[in-house]
C-alpha cells in the first residue's frame, strides 16, 4: 500500500473573500479552541476505525488547508501535528504544508510554524496588483505578500508556493503580466495558477454589476495561461499538472495523491476522504462537526464505496491532468482496461484537433487541451 496523505481543514477565516466558495467562516476564539481539540480526536478516532487497532498506516503528507490554517497559532498547529504522529506511522521527511494568507503571518510566528514541524508552505497571494485585490475582498497588498515571502524564508523554508489567479473581472493581459512578474521576482520553489471561477451567488458577481467590469473573452484567458506557462518554464518552473509548476522536487507530494490514484484521510469539517474503496465527506458545518465529535457521533456523510468503473474513470480523468498523463500499459494492467481499444473513435477527433497527444506509450493532453480540458475529458464520463 502507498503511503496515506492527511489532510486537515481549518474552517476559520479573518475576512470572507467575495468568489470564495470553500467550507469556512468568520474567526470565532471559542469555536477555534474548540476545533483544535475535536480535530485532534477526528484523527485519533479516524485512525482507529480504519486499522481497526491493528496497525498504524503509513502516512509521508499532511497538508492544512482552509478557510485560513495560519490563524491557528503555532503551538495549535503543533499539537495537531502530533496528534497525526501519535495516530499514523509518519514518516521522516513527511512533506507537512501550511496554507497561509499573507496578513496573517509575521517573522515570528513563521518561525514558530517551522518549529511545529510545518515545511513546506502555500502564501495565497492571488494578484501581485493592488486594484485586482481590492476587487477580490482580499485584506493584504502586494507589499505585504511580499514582505510574506521574505519572512518565509527567514524562517527558514525552503519549500514554498504561491497561489495566483488569472482572468479576473476587469483583467488585461498587462495586468497579468504584472502578477507573473510579481512571482518571478519573489522567487517561489512552486506555484498555483487558477483561472476564476464564479459561482452563482458569489458576492464578487454583484461587484462586477456595479462597476461594470466583466472576465475577459476566452482567447485572452487562453493567452494569460500560455504566457504565464511558457515563462515560467523559462526560470524553471516546469509545468507537471493544469494549474501547477514547480521547480525540480518541489512537485506537491500531498496533491500529487489527489491525481494518481492515491489515499487520504481528511479532518475537519467538510473534509473529504478516500480510503480502502470508499470515499466519505464530513459534515460540513463547524458547529454540527464539532458537536459530532464531542459526542461520540458519526461526522462521516455522503460515505459510498468505489467500484471498479468508479476508479479507472477516476484515474484516467486525474491522471490526465498530469503533463506526463497516463502509461497506457500500466493502465491496462492495474485496472484491466485498454484505453485506445474502449475509447480509440471517441479520442480520434481530439488526437486530430492535436488536443490530445499519443506517442504510443502514454496519452496525454497537449497545452492547448488542457486549456479544454472539460471537453476532452467528458469522453470517459
Amino acid at each position: 500500500m502507498s503511503h496515506l496523505g492527511l489532510y486537515v481543514h481549518v474552517p476559520f477565516c479573518g475576512s470572507i473573500c467575495n468568489y470564495c466558495n470553500f467550507t469556512r467562516g468568520l474567526l470565532d476564539p471559542q469555536l477555534k479552541a474548540r476545533f483544535v481539540t475535536a480535530v485532534q480526536s477526528d484523527i485519533a478516532g479516524a485512525a482507529a476505525r480504519v486499522t481497526r487497532g491493528v496497525t498504524a498506516l503509513q502516512a509521508d503528507t499532511i497538508f492544512f488547508g482552509g478557510g485560513t490554517p495560519s490563524l491557528l497559532t503555532p503551538a495549535e498547529i503543533g499539537d495537531i501535528i502530533r496528534a497525526c504522529h501519535t495516530a499514523f506511522d509518519v514518516s521522516v521527511g513527511a512533506e507537512v504544508t501550511l496554507e497561509v494568507n499573507p496578513e496573517t503571518v509575521t517573522a515570528d510566528n513563521l518561525s514558530g510554524f517551522r518549529q511545529a514541524g510545518v515545511n513546506r508552505v502555500s502564501i495565497g497571494v492571488q494578484s501581485f496588483r493592488d486594484d485586482e485585490l481590492t476587487r477580490l475582498g482580499r485584506v493584504h497588498d502586494q507589499a505585504r505578500a511580499r514582505r510574506a515571502v521574505a519572512d518565509a524564508r527567514a524562517a527558514g523554508f525552503d519549500n514554498l508556493s504561491i497561489d495566483l489567479m488569472m482572468w479576473l473581472p476587469g483583467q488585461h493581459l498587462g495586468d497579468w503580466q504584472a502578477s507573473i512578474d510579481g512571482l518571478l521576482e519573489v522567487q517561489p520553489d512552486h506555484a498555483s495558477l487558477y483561472m476564476l471561477e464564479l459561482y452563482p451567488n458569489a458576492p464578487l458577481r454583484d461587484v462586477m454589476a456595479r462597476t461594470g467590469s466583466s472576465l475577459a473573452p476566452d482567447d485572452d484567458a487562453a493567452e494569460m495561461y500560455e504566457m504565464a506557462m511558457d515563462q515560467l518554464a523559462e526560470r524553471g518552473l516546469e509545468q507537471y499538472e493544469i494549474s501547477n509548476v514547480a521547480r525540480p522536487g518541489r512537485a506537491s507530494r500531498h496533491n500529487l495523491k489527489y491525481w494518481t490514484d492515491g489515499e487520504w484521510l481528511g479532518f475537519g469539517p467538510g473534509a473529504h476522504s478516500t480510503f480502502g474503496g470508499a470515499r466519505w465527506r464530513n459534515v460540513a458545518a463547524t458547529e454540527a462537526y464539532l458537536a459530532a465529535v464531542e459526542s461520540g457521533g458519526d461526522i462521516a456523510v455522503e460515505h459510498r464505496s468505489l467500484c471498479a468503473d468508479d476508479r479507472w474513470r477516476e484515474a484516467v480523468i486525474t491522471g490526465l491532468r498530469l503533463v506526463d498523463g497516463i502509461d497506457v500499459e500500466e493502465f491496462r494492467q492495474k485496472y484491466g482496461l485498454d484505453l485506445r481499444s474502449r475509447y480509440g473513435d471517441h479520442l480520434r477527433p481530439h488526437l486530430e484537433a492535436g488536443l490530445v497527444l499519443d506517442d504510443g506509450a502514454r496519452l496525454r493532453l497537449s497545452r492547448r487541451g488542457m486549456l479544454l480540458a472539460n471537453e476532452v475529458l467528458v469522453v470517459f464520463i
